[in-house]
């Protein structure tokens, strides 16, 4: 490597030199120029400075600054010895700054020319200083004071072939690439690196400007081969540049964001002076404030509610619009100012009309019409009557929701429905206070809100389904809506302001009554509605269901007929239940099978046969069990209450030696486990009668079984039932046919009344059943039966259970 100055030019030299503010700004001193140095006249012995983070290169100039005192020192001996320094990284050196070990020094470093001397205000010293040619210490001659080594000078190392000149060429492009990320190096830069020959030279330019960690500085320093050198030079840019580029992607990408933020506001400020020259623009606080006030001034509102408003949009004034705390209010007064305080629909009663209304959508349900009607009347002669919340209690697919929507159509008022079925979260009911996230009104609020009036029909569906746990109890929550006498200030827990619910007609729904918690049916009039019989089945689908699912389907009369045997043995093989909603599900399939055969442009014949049913619909359902209704030795017949309408439930006893205990299955509650226990015990004190020996009581165990084990069951209804299913066994006596019975059984063998009359006697009707047994203290629930209920049903009325023996078992 030749030290001559012609190894960078001069001119481009002086544009890297670091200016005078940079080496502190202080008292420059010029030193003598020195001759031109031959590698022959390199000195052996140098005086070494230890730098603390920089890395010389040979044929750069850099400034050195030497701290008063030791580094001074250094410099001065250097100066004085031929104003020649050895350059050396020292790693290790501590912050004392004073060289203690040679393990602290690199051993490749950089002989250099001291130029100039700066002396700064504060006594410290610059130093500039060119570097000439790499060293390598042999020895340090001496470490204390002033630092000596003996060195020798390798020479650079160029291998043959043309990879060095293709590295050379791409570590230029690259440190351009790096160095025009750099503005401050500017255009004397590139055309300095244009202008270094040999390769070796370029790699340690490169290094020195555009690579920052001082290792990899000192590696490249090191590295004699020029090929290696340059790859490593290579490496290091390449890191570089890829580093400076994501920065600049990363910058371009928030100044974009920024710049489209700005301008976006710029706009949109140029958009609202131009309206307010034009006097077409307000502050949106402004407006927000004009809307809700003007709200006051077009409707009326509550004292309470009209000052909350006003005190609200005041402190709508003192909050930012970029606030949180601003939409919060916005939204509350948007429901204070939305919602009918005394908006109220006008009721058009006309009881001929709502008659005819009642009896054009619904077929039977006498008493619910007459409730309805009576309720009408009242309200036409007192308007301002509150009446009482309305239950319509029922099997599924009676009709409880449709009259509640027919109530409200003859009404003229809104309809709103909430299912309350699996609610278990009383801020359904109250709402949430406003101090949670995403808070709202309850879904009375809601359904006020979007009807527009305060009097509309609300359907409370499914009352008996509500549900109660760690959130709450919405049972509890409904008392206050229900009651006419708390109603009237009903409180929102999101409103925090009472709403008058007194003007709403509440209508509840529910399939069992003994679900509602008391609290609740004590606050309801409860009309229970039956189910209906085949009869009442079959003109219902005449009149609604068929021509429903005609229209429905696309076709017609003339399409698609059944006659009234295909729909009573559709009713008696596939629907069994008390409303009809299977029935007409069942209709929907027949409708949907005869548009596909349409469809398909077969011409079938119009009327649908019984016998074509099986075709249509598959074998049917449901067909009378001559064995069950001619029960064998120790199954008896009772009639059953469930929320799905009555039914007839089988009982079976079975007896075996054992210690006289009783045995049950069938999912039974601890209601009916004790009728059992009762009816045991009864049958052991009584049995004498019958001819039961009480030691053969004593050394048997009963087992009693109810089937459709896994349906739960309850009541104390089965009492007698399971009193006649032990008796059967102990006699092992049948028990008359087609026989059935309900009622409690004492442990005298009083047999006392039950509940759910209606459903038992319509599902005994409807299943075959001749002969009903029922306690005589249910007479009076008899007698308010349609006569068409009772209508070939044989009904014996028993006070005890002797009188019972004599009615089910044969003479």
């Amino acid at each position: 490597m030749s030290s001559s100055d012609d190894d960078i030019p001069g001119d481009e030299i002086e544009i890297l030199l670091p200016r005078n503010e940079d080496l502190g700004g202080g008292q420059e001193e010029d030193l003598p120029a020195l001759p031109a140095i031959k590698d022959d006249d390199l000195p052996k012995l140098l005086v070494v400075f230890p730098l603390r983070r920089s890395v010389p290169f040979p044929g750069l100039v850099m400034p050195v600054h030497a701290d008063q005192g030791y580094e001074t020192g250094i410099m001065e001996k250097a100066l004085a010895d031929g104003q020649r320094i050895g350059l050396l990284l020292a790693p290790g050196m501590d912050e004392s700054g004073v060289i203690k070990s040679a393990k602290e020094m690199a051993r490749v470093g950089v002989i250099a020319e001291i130029h100039k001397r700066i002396r700064l205000p504060d006594g410290n010293t610059n130093y500039l200083c060119r570097g000439l040619k790499r060293f390598r210490v042999s020895r340090f001659v001496r470490l204390r004071k002033i630092p000596v080594a003996r060195v020798h000078y390798p020479e650079d190392i160029y291998p043959a072939g043309p990879e060095t000149e293709a590295l050379a060429r791409n570590v230029l492009s690259l440190a351009q690439k790096v160095a025009s990320h750099n503005p401050s190096l500017g255009d004397g830069f590139n055309l300095a690196a244009l202008n270094i020959d040999p390769s070796g030279n370029l790699a340690d330019f490169a290094a020195a400007y555009l690579l920052k960690e001082a290792p990899a500085k000192q590696a490249i320093l090191e590295q004699l081969d020029v090929c290696e050198r340059l790859r490593m030079v290579d490496e290091g840019l390449t890191r570089e540049l890829v580093t400076l580029e994501l920065g600049d992607r990363i910058q371009q990408e928030i100044r974009e964001r920024i710049e489209a933020q700005q301008k976006e506001y710029f706009l949109r400020e140029q958009i609202r002076i131009i309206r307010r020259e034009l006097g077409e623009e307000q502050d949106p606080q402004e407006q927000d404030r004009e809307l809700f006030l003007g709200r006051l001034k077009e409707r009326e509102f509550p004292q309470e509610v009209a000052d909350k408003v006003r005190s609200e949009v005041e402190r709508l004034g003192t909050i930012p619009q970029a606030s949180p705390e601003y939409s919060v209010v916005r939204n509350y007064l948007e429901w204070l100012t939305e919602l009918p305080w005394n908006l109220s629909s006008d009721d058009r009663i006309d009881l001929d009309a709502a008659s005819k209304l009642l009896e054009r959508d619904h077929f039977g349900l006498k008493e619910a019409k007459e409730r309805i009607l009576e309720y009408l009347g009242v309200r036409k002669l007192r308007p301002d009557h509150r009446g009482a919340i309305l239950c319509f209690v029922g099997p599924p697919g009676v009709g409880k929701t449709s009259l509640a929507m027919a109530l409200a159509e003859s009404m003229g008022r809104k309809l709103e429905r909430m299912s309350l079925g699996g609610m278990r979260d009383e801020a359904e009911i109250k709402g949430h206070r406003r101090t949670y996230i995403g808070a709202l009104p309850g879904r009375l609020m809601q359904m006020l809100r979007r009807a527009g009036t305060d009097n509309p029909v609300i359907v409370l569906d499914e009352v008996d389904k509500l549900g109660k746990d760690f959130r709450g109890d919405p049972s509890s929550a409904l008392l206050e809506v229900l009651d006419p006498a708390q109603n009237h200030a009903f409180l929102d827990l999101f409103l925090d302001v009472p709403f008058d619910l007194s003007k709403v007609m509440f209508v509840a729904t529910a399939n069992n009554l003994y679900e509602i918690p008391g609290p609740l049916r004590d606050r309801m009039e409860i009309i229970e509605l039956a189910g209906y019989l085949r009869a009442e089945k079959v003109k219902i689908a005449q009149r609604h269901l068929l021509p429903r699912q005609l229209e429905e389907h696309g076709l017609d009369a003339s399409k698609l007929k059944l006659p009234i045997a295909t729909m009573r043995g559709l009713i008696d093989g596939y629907t069994r239940e008390a409303g009809v909603r299977t029935l007409e599900k069942k209709l929907a399939s027949l409708c949907r099978k005869r548009t596909l055969e349409l469809a398909r442009r077969k011409r079938p014949k119009p009327a649908i046969l019984p016998q074509q049913l099986l075709e249509y619909l598959g074998p049917a359902q449901f067909q009378d069990d001559p064995v069950r209704l001619s029960p064998d030795i120790g199954v008896a017949l009772g009639l059953a209450y469930t929320s799905y309408g009555g039914d007839v439930l089988e009982i079976e006893c079975a007896a075996f030696p054992g210690n006289g205990r009783v045995q049950t299955t069938g999912r039974l509650g601890d209601v009916m486990t004790e009728s059992c226990r009762i009816a045991h015990s009864f049958l052991r004190d009584h049995g004498k009668q019958w001819g039961l020996d009480p030691k053969v009581l004593a050394k048997h165990d009963l087992h009693l079984h109810f089937p459709a084990g896994a349906v739960p069951k309850d009541g104390p209804s089965a009492g007698i039932t399971i009193a006649a299913a032990m008796l059967s066994r102990l006699l092992e006596k049948k028990l008359k046919v087609k026989t059935a019975m309900t009622g409690e059984i004492s442990l005298t063998g009083e047999v006392l009344p039950v509940g759910g009359i209606r459903e038992k006697v319509l599902s005994a009707k409807r299943l075959g059943v001749k002969r009903a047994i029922l306690p005589a203290g249910n007479e009076r629930d008899v007698l308010q039966l349609e006569a068409e209920w009772t209508r070939g049903l044989d009904i014996c009325y028993v006070h005890h259970f002797d009188d019972v023996a004599p009615l089910i078992f044969k003479s």
